[in-house]
């Protein structure tokens, strides 16, 4: 769950973190009060639960009351990234040193939390590791542990940024991330004031979303999912789909399997349409997962991927085959099936659908490359 700045500031303050004064507003009116009562300048910012709202132009800076109503007149219902923008974030302007960039994360590689930072703030995190990867410090964390002033210290000084401050702020950022059951907490800018305070300029929280039934006064303030129409429908199904832009309708059970399956259609250059979750329980959510799939009208080509150990994919292409003839689809369907009851499977496959599974996971994603390439070119 992504959260907007001004929700996500409040818990870099909890936990020790200075932040600028502000206020949020709905209307040019608001702003332009909010303005006022923290004395101009001020910097006007759209909030929007995604990066890149100043290359988006939703992010200005003004020095007097009349130009804060315009510039929120400007931002408010401006869209960016998909998100319409219906309040902003109006803040006391700082006097800026040095910008720095820090955040905790969710680590898939290191399969634990990880700090990092880099002297290079104001930067995407994408462009500093690109341009200049020595300038970024990185430092996995024991989560038994956890990040202590010294890890932060000796981040801080193989990047030539050694200060007792920063140090204390990575260690509280750490406990924020932890505290909140973080997924992503990122400062870009953290600003060194001319005073030589360190303040967090801007804010991006994404809680884990495992973490939603234990934090649901704090998931309150998040906004919510941007779903397209087949995500609502599925969402209500109970079942956890997500449409991509891929031509290759993906229906496998069990999410590890599925992101596999994905994983090695884009290996062989082909791009999968969806992500669905249906689990061992394939044959019981069959036909509103298969409706959900083939809904999309950029599907071309379904592949099938069922792997059994403690579920039977006999059972699992059971359940699929009578969603199969209820709905009587249209698209060529390619078949891979392995493990418990897949010699069943093969069977009942050859009798009620008249094809065969091939015999590698590779063999079917090829082939249905090929037809959805086939497909786009003749439509």
């Amino acid at each position: 769950m992504n959260f907007e700045e001004h929700a996500a500031k409040p818990l870099l303050q909890a936990a020790g973190i200075a932040i600028p004064r502000g206020r949020l507003a709905r209307s040019a009116g608001e702003a332009a009060a909010a303005a006022t009562a923290l004395g101009v300048p001020v910097v006007v910012k759209a909030q929007a639960p995604t990066g890149k709202r100043g290359k988006a132009g939703g992010i200005r800076t003004v020095d007097d009351t009349r130009a804060v109503r315009e510039a929120a007149r400007a931002i408010l219902g401006m869209e960016i990234a998909g998100h319409r923008v219906e309040a902003v974030l109006v803040e006391e302007q700082m006097q800026v040193a040095a910008e720095y960039y820090a955040a905790v994360l969710s680590d898939a590689a290191s399969k634990g939390p990880l700090v990092m930072f880099s002297p290079e703030g104001g930067m995407d995190v994408e462009e500093i590791a690109a341009s200049m990867p020595d300038r970024l410090g990185q430092a996995p964390v024991d989560i038994l542990h956890g990040f202590t002033l010294d890890a932060a210290h000796e981040m801080l000084e193989g990047l030539g940024a050694e200060e007792g401050p920063l140090a204390e702020t990575l260690v509280a950022l750490y406990r924020a991330y932890r505290d909140n059951d973080a997924e992503l907490l990122e400062v870009n800018p953290l600003a060194r004031l001319a005073d030589g305070r360190l303040v967090a300029l801007d804010c991006k929280f994404v809680l884990d979303d495992s973490g939603i039934q234990r934090r649901q006064e704090l998931a309150g303030r998040g906004s919510p999912e941007t779903l397209t129409a087949l995500e609502a429908r599925a969402r209500a199904l109970g079942l956890r789909y997500i449409e991509l832009d891929g031509d290759i309708g993906v229906l496998a059970n069990g999410a590890g399997l599925t992101m596999t399956t994905m994983d090695v259609i884009a290996h062989h250059g082909g791009q999968p349409a969806n992500f669905i979750e249906i689990g061992g329980a394939a044959y019981t959510k069959a036909k509103p997962a298969l409706e959900l799939v083939l809904d999309n009208p950029r599907v071309k080509c379904l592949l099938v991927n069922f792997c059994g150990a403690f579920a039977r994919t006999d059972v699992m292409t059971g359940g699929l085959l009578d969603a199969w003839e209820a709905l009587k689809p249209t698209v060529p369907v390619f078949f891979s099936v392995r493990g418990t009851g897949s010699t069943e499977a093969r069977e009942v496959l050859r009798e009620r659908l008249g094809v065969s599974p091939y015999e590698t996971m590779d063999g079917a994603i090829v082939a249905a490359i090929a037809a959805a390439r086939d497909a786009g070119a003749s439509s």
